[in-house]
């Protein structure tokens, strides 16, 4: 992974975690906005701009891929440079967790 890319993408913004969490299988925006609401209760909800730009960024930049068009959708999927990122930020997470349970 670039300095580049672990300096946009590491900490990652909600929208991006759970764009790149959605995408460990293929999908198309509006089923990644709908998975969100639903994995966050409703407390998450992502616009249609902020939803289509991380994903043109995300694809310029490599972490996802354009799998094919269904219905005029996009399905998109997590590439393997996604995946570094994204487990680096859940190592992050459990990190900040750990040290929240641990200070008392």
């Amino acid at each position: 992974m670039d300095a580049h890319i672990k300096k946009v993408y590491v900490p990652m913004t909600e929208t991006g975690f759970y764009i790149l969490l959605c995408l460990r299988q293929e999908a198309h925006g509006y089923s990644i906005v709908q998975k969100v609401q639903e994995l966050t209760n409703g407390e998450i909800k992502l616009t249609p701009g902020t939803m289509y730009g991380s994903l043109s960024k995300m694809e310029k930049d490599g972490l996802i891929h354009f799998v094919r068009e269904e219905d005029k959708r996009k399905i998109y999927i997590i590439t393997d440079l996604g995946k570094e990122v994204l487990n680096l930020e859940m190592k992050r997470i459990e990190r900040l967790y750990k040290n929240m349970t641990e200070v008392r």
